[in-house]
Protein backbone atom coordinates (compact mmCIF):
# COMPACT_ATOMS: atom_id res chain seq x y z
CA UNK A 1 0.00 0.00 0.00
CA UNK A 2 1.21 3.76 -1.00
CA UNK A 3 0.28 7.01 -1.46
CA UNK A 4 0.86 6.76 -4.56
CA UNK A 5 -1.77 3.54 -5.55
CA UNK A 6 -4.17 4.98 -3.06
CA UNK A 7 -4.45 8.49 -4.96
CA UNK A 8 -4.27 6.75 -8.54
CA UNK A 9 -6.80 4.74 -7.99
CA UNK A 10 -9.24 7.16 -6.40
CA UNK A 11 -9.24 9.08 -9.85
CA UNK A 12 -10.19 5.59 -11.74
CA UNK A 13 -12.87 4.58 -9.58
CA UNK A 14 -14.84 7.61 -7.26
CA UNK A 15 -17.19 8.73 -10.50
CA UNK A 16 -18.43 5.29 -9.93
CA UNK A 17 -19.33 5.92 -7.03
CA UNK A 18 -21.19 8.99 -7.09
CA UNK A 19 -18.10 11.15 -6.06
CA UNK A 20 -16.51 13.53 -8.20
CA UNK A 21 -12.95 12.24 -8.64
CA UNK A 22 -10.13 14.05 -7.56
CA UNK A 23 -12.33 16.32 -5.08
CA UNK A 24 -11.06 16.92 -1.92
CA UNK A 25 -14.73 15.51 -0.32
CA UNK A 26 -13.79 16.91 3.43
CA UNK A 27 -17.00 14.70 4.98
CA UNK A 28 -14.74 14.13 7.55
CA UNK A 29 -13.90 17.55 8.93
CA UNK A 30 -18.24 18.42 8.45
CA UNK A 31 -19.31 19.97 12.11
CA UNK A 32 -22.04 17.66 13.71
CA UNK A 33 -21.19 14.98 11.72
CA UNK A 34 -19.92 11.26 12.80
CA UNK A 35 -19.28 8.30 10.70
CA UNK A 36 -22.19 6.33 12.56
CA UNK A 37 -24.53 8.99 12.95
CA UNK A 38 -24.18 9.37 16.84
CA UNK A 39 -23.82 13.27 18.40
CA UNK A 40 -20.75 14.93 19.35
CA UNK A 41 -17.44 15.02 17.78
CA UNK A 42 -17.36 14.10 14.40
CA UNK A 43 -16.13 10.64 13.62
CA UNK A 44 -13.76 10.47 10.77
CA UNK A 45 -13.18 7.23 11.41
CA UNK A 46 -15.27 4.50 13.06
CA UNK A 47 -14.71 0.38 12.92
CA UNK A 48 -17.13 -2.17 14.96
CA UNK A 49 -16.50 -5.74 15.14
CA UNK A 50 -13.67 -6.21 12.77
CA UNK A 51 -12.93 -9.84 12.33
CA UNK A 52 -9.92 -10.89 9.31
CA UNK A 53 -8.93 -15.10 9.53
CA UNK A 54 -6.10 -15.90 6.95
CA UNK A 55 -5.81 -19.72 5.94
CA UNK A 56 -2.15 -21.04 5.38
CA UNK A 57 -1.53 -24.67 4.75
CA UNK A 58 -0.57 -24.42 8.52
CA UNK A 59 -4.03 -23.63 9.40
CA UNK A 60 -6.09 -20.76 10.12
CA UNK A 61 -4.52 -17.27 11.57
CA UNK A 62 -6.66 -14.69 13.33
CA UNK A 63 -5.64 -11.17 12.22
CA UNK A 64 -8.56 -9.21 13.47
CA UNK A 65 -10.87 -10.88 16.68
CA UNK A 66 -13.95 -8.27 16.68
CA UNK A 67 -11.86 -5.21 16.96
CA UNK A 68 -13.03 -1.75 16.96
CA UNK A 69 -12.17 1.84 17.64
CA UNK A 70 -13.80 5.62 16.40
CA UNK A 71 -11.21 8.47 15.57
CA UNK A 72 -12.56 12.41 15.93
CA UNK A 73 -11.84 14.42 12.76
CA UNK A 74 -8.85 16.11 12.90
CA UNK A 75 -7.11 14.46 15.35
CA UNK A 76 -3.69 12.45 15.40
CA UNK A 77 -4.91 8.58 16.24
CA UNK A 78 -2.38 5.88 17.00
CA UNK A 79 -2.91 2.31 16.81
CA UNK A 80 0.06 0.88 19.14
CA UNK A 81 0.99 -2.78 19.12
CA UNK A 82 3.71 -4.99 18.56
CA UNK A 83 4.45 -6.48 14.84
CA UNK A 84 1.57 -9.36 14.28
CA UNK A 85 -1.06 -7.55 16.55
CA UNK A 86 -3.27 -6.78 13.43
CA UNK A 87 -2.39 -3.29 12.88
CA UNK A 88 -1.88 -3.59 8.97
CA UNK A 89 -4.66 -5.55 8.38
CA UNK A 90 -6.95 -3.11 10.10
CA UNK A 91 -5.06 -0.41 7.84
CA UNK A 92 -5.65 -2.25 4.93
CA UNK A 93 -9.76 -2.54 5.46
CA UNK A 94 -10.11 0.55 6.12
CA UNK A 95 -8.27 1.25 3.23
CA UNK A 96 -10.49 -0.65 0.94
CA UNK A 97 -7.47 -3.09 0.31
CA UNK A 98 -8.83 -5.71 2.11
CA UNK A 99 -12.18 -6.98 2.69
CA UNK A 100 -13.40 -8.08 6.60
CA UNK A 101 -14.80 -11.31 7.17
CA UNK A 102 -17.52 -9.47 9.47
CA UNK A 103 -17.50 -6.21 11.07
CA UNK A 104 -18.81 -2.24 9.98
CA UNK A 105 -16.18 0.53 8.85
CA UNK A 106 -17.02 4.07 7.70
CA UNK A 107 -14.43 6.19 7.05
CA UNK A 108 -15.19 10.29 6.34
CA UNK A 109 -19.03 9.10 6.90
CA UNK A 110 -18.72 6.71 3.72
CA UNK A 111 -20.00 2.93 4.25
CA UNK A 112 -15.81 1.01 3.17
CA UNK A 113 -17.87 -2.08 2.12
CA UNK A 114 -20.56 0.02 0.03
CA UNK A 115 -18.72 2.37 -1.53
CA UNK A 116 -15.08 1.62 -1.47
CA UNK A 117 -14.58 4.18 -4.62
CA UNK A 118 -15.98 7.45 -2.64
CA UNK A 119 -13.39 6.41 0.36
CA UNK A 120 -10.30 6.32 -1.71
CA UNK A 121 -11.44 9.41 -3.37
CA UNK A 122 -11.08 11.18 0.35
CA UNK A 123 -8.17 9.23 1.98
CA UNK A 124 -4.52 9.28 1.45
CA UNK A 125 -2.73 6.39 2.53
CA UNK A 126 1.05 5.31 3.12
CA UNK A 127 2.41 1.79 3.10
CA UNK A 128 5.86 0.65 4.75
CA UNK A 129 7.28 0.23 2.14
CA UNK A 130 8.10 3.57 -0.17
CA UNK A 131 5.72 4.39 -3.39
CA UNK A 132 8.18 6.50 -5.05
CA UNK A 133 9.52 5.90 -8.16
CA UNK A 134 13.64 5.92 -7.77
CA UNK A 135 14.12 6.69 -11.33
CA UNK A 136 12.14 9.84 -11.74
CA UNK A 137 12.29 13.22 -9.47
CA UNK A 138 10.78 14.39 -6.56
CA UNK A 139 8.81 16.67 -8.64
CA UNK A 140 7.75 14.37 -11.42
CA UNK A 141 6.64 11.81 -8.89
CA UNK A 142 3.96 14.39 -7.27
CA UNK A 143 3.38 15.61 -11.15
CA UNK A 144 2.43 12.43 -11.75
CA UNK A 145 0.39 11.86 -8.58
CA UNK A 146 -1.52 15.05 -9.67
CA UNK A 147 -2.00 14.21 -13.43
CA UNK A 148 -3.68 10.69 -11.56
CA UNK A 149 -6.21 12.86 -9.86
CA UNK A 150 -7.31 14.70 -12.95
CA UNK A 151 -5.02 18.21 -12.03
CA UNK A 152 -4.07 20.40 -14.92
CA UNK A 153 -1.54 23.15 -15.84
CA UNK A 154 -1.24 26.20 -13.51
CA UNK A 155 -3.29 24.28 -10.89
CA UNK A 156 -0.89 21.14 -10.94
CA UNK A 157 2.24 23.24 -10.81
CA UNK A 158 1.47 25.05 -7.70
CA UNK A 159 0.29 22.12 -5.79
CA UNK A 160 3.17 20.45 -6.70
CA UNK A 161 5.76 23.30 -5.43
CA UNK A 162 3.62 23.97 -2.23
CA UNK A 163 3.93 20.44 -1.20
CA UNK A 164 7.89 20.40 -1.89
CA UNK A 165 7.99 23.69 -0.06
CA UNK A 166 5.83 22.32 2.89
CA UNK A 167 7.82 18.76 3.27
CA UNK A 168 11.40 20.34 2.51
CA UNK A 169 11.88 18.97 -0.82
CA UNK A 170 12.17 22.04 -2.57
CA UNK A 171 15.95 22.29 -3.25
CA UNK A 172 15.47 18.77 -4.12
CA UNK A 173 12.90 18.54 -6.84
CA UNK A 174 14.86 18.22 -9.66
CA UNK A 175 16.85 14.76 -7.73
CA UNK A 176 16.21 11.69 -8.97
CA UNK A 177 14.33 10.12 -6.18
CA UNK A 178 17.11 7.43 -5.80
CA UNK A 179 19.42 9.84 -4.25
CA UNK A 180 16.91 10.72 -1.23
CA UNK A 181 17.86 9.79 1.97
CA UNK A 182 15.57 7.39 3.97
CA UNK A 183 13.91 10.80 5.41
CA UNK A 184 13.43 12.50 2.71
CA UNK A 185 11.88 9.75 0.59
CA UNK A 186 9.37 9.39 3.55
CA UNK A 187 8.56 12.91 3.32
CA UNK A 188 7.83 12.50 -0.30
CA UNK A 189 5.70 9.46 -0.06
CA UNK A 190 3.53 11.30 3.17
CA UNK A 191 3.59 14.61 0.06
CA UNK A 192 2.26 11.78 -2.58
CA UNK A 193 -0.62 10.82 -0.11
CA UNK A 194 -1.86 14.42 0.46
CA UNK A 195 -1.74 15.54 -3.70
CA UNK A 196 -5.69 15.25 -3.44
CA UNK A 197 -6.16 17.18 -0.29
CA UNK A 198 -7.67 14.05 1.82
CA UNK A 199 -9.78 14.13 5.01
CA UNK A 200 -8.46 11.58 6.38
CA UNK A 201 -4.50 9.64 5.83
CA UNK A 202 -3.52 6.58 7.24
CA UNK A 203 0.09 5.75 7.83
CA UNK A 204 1.19 2.38 8.18
CA UNK A 205 4.48 1.99 10.79
CA UNK A 206 5.80 5.45 8.87
CA UNK A 207 8.91 6.20 10.77
CA UNK A 208 10.22 2.59 10.32
CA UNK A 209 14.03 2.76 9.36
CA UNK A 210 14.33 6.30 10.10
CA UNK A 211 17.24 7.77 12.53
CA UNK A 212 15.89 9.92 15.07
CA UNK A 213 15.99 12.93 13.14
CA UNK A 214 14.42 11.88 10.48
CA UNK A 215 11.42 10.40 12.72
CA UNK A 216 11.31 13.48 14.12
CA UNK A 217 10.90 15.67 11.27
CA UNK A 218 8.04 13.59 10.08
CA UNK A 219 6.31 13.87 12.84
CA UNK A 220 6.42 17.75 13.43
CA UNK A 221 5.11 17.47 9.63
CA UNK A 222 2.37 15.02 10.28
CA UNK A 223 1.42 16.89 13.87
CA UNK A 224 0.92 20.10 11.88
CA UNK A 225 -1.03 18.88 9.33
CA UNK A 226 -3.59 17.83 11.85
CA UNK A 227 -3.31 21.14 13.72
CA UNK A 228 -3.47 23.76 10.78
CA UNK A 229 -5.10 21.79 7.81
CA UNK A 230 -7.88 19.93 9.80
CA UNK A 231 -6.32 16.53 8.09
CA UNK A 232 -7.35 13.51 10.75
CA UNK A 233 -4.29 11.42 10.80
CA UNK A 234 -4.67 7.63 11.42
CA UNK A 235 -0.97 6.54 12.55
CA UNK A 236 -0.04 2.30 13.39
CA UNK A 237 3.23 2.27 15.09
CA UNK A 238 5.04 -0.42 17.72
CA UNK A 239 7.00 2.77 18.81
CA UNK A 240 5.79 3.18 22.02
CA UNK A 241 7.40 6.82 22.73
CA UNK A 242 5.98 7.91 19.17
CA UNK A 243 2.61 6.90 20.24
CA UNK A 244 3.16 8.73 23.83
CA UNK A 245 4.14 12.31 22.74
CA UNK A 246 1.98 13.04 19.20
CA UNK A 247 -1.17 10.88 19.00
CA UNK A 248 -3.88 12.64 20.74
CA UNK A 249 -5.22 9.27 21.43
CA UNK A 250 -3.86 5.55 21.39
CA UNK A 251 -5.70 2.67 21.14
CA UNK A 252 -3.48 -0.27 21.95
CA UNK A 253 -3.81 -4.13 19.56
CA UNK A 254 -2.63 -6.93 20.69
CA UNK A 255 -3.85 -10.53 19.17
CA UNK A 256 -6.63 -8.29 16.61
CA UNK A 257 -8.02 -6.95 19.60
CA UNK A 258 -8.03 -3.31 21.32
CA UNK A 259 -6.88 -4.15 24.58
CA UNK A 260 -6.98 -0.31 25.79
CA UNK A 261 -7.79 2.81 24.29
CA UNK A 262 -7.75 6.76 25.68
CA UNK A 263 -5.15 9.95 25.61
CA UNK A 264 -1.56 8.81 26.57
CA UNK A 265 -2.52 10.41 30.50
CA UNK A 266 -5.36 8.33 30.81
CA UNK A 267 -4.03 5.00 29.75
CA UNK A 268 -1.24 5.74 32.07
CA UNK A 269 -3.58 7.48 34.78
CA UNK A 270 -5.07 3.93 35.03
CA UNK A 271 -2.45 2.05 36.84
CA UNK A 272 -2.50 3.39 39.84
CA UNK A 273 1.42 2.85 41.52
CA UNK A 274 4.70 2.87 40.56
CA UNK A 275 7.45 0.29 38.48
CA UNK A 276 10.31 -1.13 40.09
CA UNK A 277 12.70 -2.10 37.29
CA UNK A 278 15.74 -3.93 39.09
CA UNK A 279 18.73 -5.77 36.45
CA UNK A 280 20.01 -8.60 38.19
CA UNK A 281 23.32 -10.33 37.64
CA UNK A 282 22.19 -13.12 35.92
CA UNK A 283 19.32 -14.55 34.34
CA UNK A 284 19.11 -17.38 36.42
CA UNK A 285 18.85 -15.40 39.83
CA UNK A 286 15.43 -14.87 38.40
CA UNK A 287 13.37 -17.68 39.76
CA UNK A 288 14.62 -16.97 43.60
CA UNK A 289 13.94 -13.14 42.94
CA UNK A 290 10.38 -13.29 41.81
CA UNK A 291 10.06 -15.43 45.22
CA UNK A 292 11.74 -13.09 47.26
CA UNK A 293 9.51 -10.26 45.57
CA UNK A 294 6.25 -12.40 46.32
CA UNK A 295 6.57 -12.17 49.91
CA UNK A 296 6.31 -8.36 50.23
CA UNK A 297 3.24 -7.07 50.63
CA UNK A 298 4.26 -3.79 48.83
CA UNK A 299 4.78 -5.63 46.12
CA UNK A 300 1.19 -6.20 43.43
CA UNK A 301 2.95 -7.57 40.08
CA UNK A 302 6.18 -8.96 38.63
CA UNK A 303 6.83 -9.43 34.95
CA UNK A 304 10.48 -10.95 33.99
CA UNK A 305 12.63 -10.42 30.79
CA UNK A 306 15.70 -12.07 31.00
CA UNK A 307 17.84 -10.62 33.72
CA UNK A 308 15.38 -7.79 34.37
CA UNK A 309 12.27 -7.53 36.21
CA UNK A 310 9.73 -5.65 36.53
CA UNK A 311 7.85 -4.58 39.84
CA UNK A 312 4.42 -2.76 40.12
CA UNK A 313 4.34 -1.12 43.58
CA UNK A 314 1.68 1.32 45.47
CA UNK A 315 4.73 4.01 46.37
CA UNK A 316 7.84 3.28 44.46
CA UNK A 317 10.45 5.21 47.12
CA UNK A 318 8.80 3.78 49.55
CA UNK A 319 8.28 0.85 48.66
CA UNK A 320 12.34 0.73 47.33
CA UNK A 321 13.88 -0.07 50.83
CA UNK A 322 11.89 -3.81 51.07
CA UNK A 323 12.55 -4.41 47.94
CA UNK A 324 16.59 -4.31 48.25
CA UNK A 325 16.20 -6.01 51.61
CA UNK A 326 14.19 -8.55 50.27
CA UNK A 327 16.55 -9.23 47.56
CA UNK A 328 19.38 -8.96 49.43
CA UNK A 329 18.01 -11.52 52.14
CA UNK A 330 17.08 -13.74 49.18
CA UNK A 331 20.75 -13.85 47.97
CA UNK A 332 19.69 -11.78 44.89
CA UNK A 333 22.16 -9.37 43.68
CA UNK A 334 20.98 -5.64 41.62
CA UNK A 335 22.91 -4.25 39.45
CA UNK A 336 20.50 -1.56 38.71
CA UNK A 337 17.11 -0.24 39.91
CA UNK A 338 14.62 1.98 38.53
CA UNK A 339 11.56 3.44 40.18
CA UNK A 340 9.13 5.13 37.47
CA UNK A 341 5.43 6.14 36.69
CA UNK A 342 3.92 3.87 34.64
CA UNK A 343 4.44 4.14 31.10
CA UNK A 344 2.63 2.62 28.01
CA UNK A 345 5.05 -0.75 28.21
CA UNK A 346 3.59 -0.62 31.71
CA UNK A 347 -0.27 -0.13 29.89
CA UNK A 348 0.40 -3.07 27.53
CA UNK A 349 1.67 -5.52 30.15
CA UNK A 350 -1.04 -4.49 32.40
CA UNK A 351 -4.04 -5.08 29.69
CA UNK A 352 -1.83 -7.68 27.41
CA UNK A 353 -0.40 -9.70 30.53
CA UNK A 354 3.34 -9.72 28.59
CA UNK A 355 5.50 -6.46 28.20
CA UNK A 356 5.82 -4.54 24.93
CA UNK A 357 9.41 -6.45 24.77
CA UNK A 358 8.25 -9.86 24.82
CA UNK A 359 5.31 -9.51 22.66
CA UNK A 360 8.28 -8.25 20.00
CA UNK A 361 10.51 -10.97 20.65
CA UNK A 362 12.84 -8.64 21.97
CA UNK A 363 15.31 -9.57 24.82
CA UNK A 364 17.14 -7.34 27.49
CA UNK A 365 21.00 -8.57 27.93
Amino acid sequence: MTGTAAGATAAGTAAADGQAAGTTAHAAHAPGTTGTGGAGPAAAVAAEGLRKVYKSRAGEVCALDGLGFSVVAGSVFALLGPNGAGKTTTVRILTTLTRPDAGRVTVAGIDVLKSPGRVRSVIGAVGQSSGALADLTGYENLALQASMNRMRGAGLRRRVADLLEQFGLAEAARRQVRTYSGGMRRRLDVATALVHSPAVLFLDEPTTGLDPEGRAELWTLLTGLAAQAGTTILVTTHYLDEADQFAARIAIVDRGRIVAEGTSDQLKAGLQGDSVVLELAAAGQVPRAEAALARLAQVRHVTANRAVLRARVADGPRALPAVLAGLEAAGVPVLSVTVARPSLDDVYLHHAGRSFRQAEGITVS
